[in-house]
């Protein structure tokens, strides 16, 4: 368990460079990370990711196979987990780039152990945050179509001589009678002609 009195983060290792690769999940491993997998190739990351479900993955930028900046494409719009990636390369392009793929934090080598560590923990805590809003997101718009829907039915009532008030007691309470959403209840009423 962490400081937190959480499980370790599990974490994902993609870096072409052997020797790198190896130190780096070594010392990760020292910090208290769970490295679940270590690859050498991009298109390798994505599948280990796929299959292990990490926390978080990190990736260098020049690999064979898929890119780091491709890879966390795909990771990030399959919102699998957050990304850092790990590059010699600072060009602004390339952040922006990184940026733009959705990664969570950026570090450059050669790096501290100190700023591997934050750059982990600001990059899972930014992807937390993202899968919170994203659920809200989703939610709210549920809600939406659910409010839209019921106001279609209200209106097909309406049009069958029902006053607003008596066309929403009437979803209301055919919901309750048949332990039903409202939503469900709407949808009945618009798919009857």
């Amino acid at each position: 368990m962490s400081a937190a009195g959480r499980a370790p983060l599990r974490i994902v290792v993609a870096e072409d460079e052997a020797i790198i690769r190896l130190d780096l999940v070594e010392t990760l491993a020292e910090e208290g990370y769970d490295v679940v997998g270590d690859v050498g190739r991009g298109d390798d990351a994505v599948t280990v990711v796929r299959a292990l479900d990490p926390d978080l993955a990190i990736l260098d930028i020049k690999m064979p196979g898929l890119d780091g900046l491709s890879a966390a494409r795909v990771l990030s719009a399959e919102r699998r987990c957050a990304v850092v990636i790990l590059t010699a390369f600072s060009q602004r392009e390339l952040i922006g780039d990184a940026v733009d793929a959705g990664v969570s934090a950026y570090l450059v080598k050669p790096f501290q152990k100190s700023e591997l560590i934050a750059a982990i923990e600001v990059a899972v805590a930014r992807h937390r945050e993202r899968e919170e809003l994203a659920g809200e997101v989703e939610s709210l718009e549920a809600r939406l179509e659910a409010r839209t829907l019921i106001e279609r039915a209200k209106a097909v009532l309406i049009g069958r001589g029902a006053t607003e008030r008596e066309a929403f007691r009437l979803l209301q309470r055919r919901a309750m009678d048949e332990r039903s959403t409202m939503r469900a209840i709407a949808e009945t009423v618009l798919a009857d002609p």
